[in-house]
């Protein structure tokens, strides 16, 4: 199965402010891991006056880099991609020392609502006291000094996540939704991988020249990139459907044979992308289940 052609090198210069085209500077928080690559990426949109884009995780020396890097210019408004605590906390340390207005989606909420006996795996992950003090609706613009950035509601990782295009200069910061390193998880009931597919054709329908994403580095051919992603996304599920055909009839199962290439310290976060499609399918009546689709339950052709 081909991936998308991903992009692993990347230099985060921890506490530096990297211009990465003119009046964006990003600034990487030291927050390493497997979900996070090198760290989550915060960015300083502007010259005089100033946006924040996903200021990060609630740490000493990102907001000092962060600080260092607005440098006594006027902070305006603080953009949220969505509310996993590796991206919104700091907005609170921030929007107090700056009198900057945050902006988002919303509040964090689930896809769907907790079945019965179900158990929210990413619970621990949310930031669920950021309430934005403005909430976007898709194609919405918040205009500063020399710059606008417009909401692209992304719905898929997150129920709120919003990627947001600056104005006039064809570059997207898509926040979780597409990563040059990586795909994104789609894990239920937090994301929906129905929601994630139809956001990632609304990227792809897009001229974008550039995205710049909450980890990683940029990702410089959108053209090509976004579809080959999303073929990526479909191989997965035709792999899902194959392993259900050839008698899988657990998650368990299926993640063994599809991910056998994959770090087994990933294959719990790989079960849940497997459930995110199943639910996809089953939507689809392409799968059956003996109940509602879960990490437990069994699966048989459609």
């Amino acid at each position: 199965m081909e991936s998308p052609a991903f992009d692993l090198a990347f230099e985060p210069a921890y506490g530096r402010a990297v211009p990465v085209a003119p009046d964006v500077e990003r600034i990487t928080a030291e927050n390493p891991g497997p979900f996070t690559f090198f760290g989550t990426n915060s960015y300083v949109v502007g010259s005089s006056s100033l946006a924040v884009i996903d200021p990060g995780p609630e740490d000493e020396a990102h907001y000092q880099a962060l600080m260092a890097a607005i440098g006594g210019r006027d902070v305006t408004h603080i953009f949220v991609s969505h509310t996993h605590r590796d991206h919104s906390p700091l907005a609170r340390r921030l929007q107090a020392a700056t009198g900057a207005v945050t902006v988002g989606q919303g509040p964090h909420r689930p896809a769907r609502r907790l079945r019965d006996g179900e158990v929210n795996p990413f619970a621990e992950s949310a930031d669920i006291s950021f309430v934005p003090d403005i909430a976007l609706g898709d194609g919405e613009t918040i205009t500063g000094d020399g710059w606008a950035l417009t909401a692209v509601l992304t719905p898929g990782h997150t129920a709120n996540h919003v990627a947001f295009g600056l104005e006039g200069r064809d570059i997207l910061f898509s926040g979780d939704h597409v990563m040059a390193w990586s795909t994104s998880i789609v894990a239920p009931p937090d994301g929906a991988m129905a929601d994630y597919m139809a956001s990632l054709d609304r990227l792809i329908a897009r001229e974008d020249r550039m995205l710049l994403p909450g980890h990683g580095g940029p990702v410089k051919e959108p053209k090509t990139f976004l579809p080959a992603l999303k073929a990526h996304r479909l191989s997965r599920e035709q792999a899902v459907l194959a392993r259900v055909a050839a008698g899988d009839r657990e998650i368990a199962e299926m993640v063994k044979a599809i991910y056998r290439d994959t770090d087994p310290k990933l294959h719990g976060a790989a079960a849940l992308s497997v459930l995110a499609h199943i639910e996809h399918l089953m939507e689809r009546r392409e799968i059956a289940a003996d109940g509602p689709p879960s990490l437990a339950a069994r699966y048989w052709p459609g």
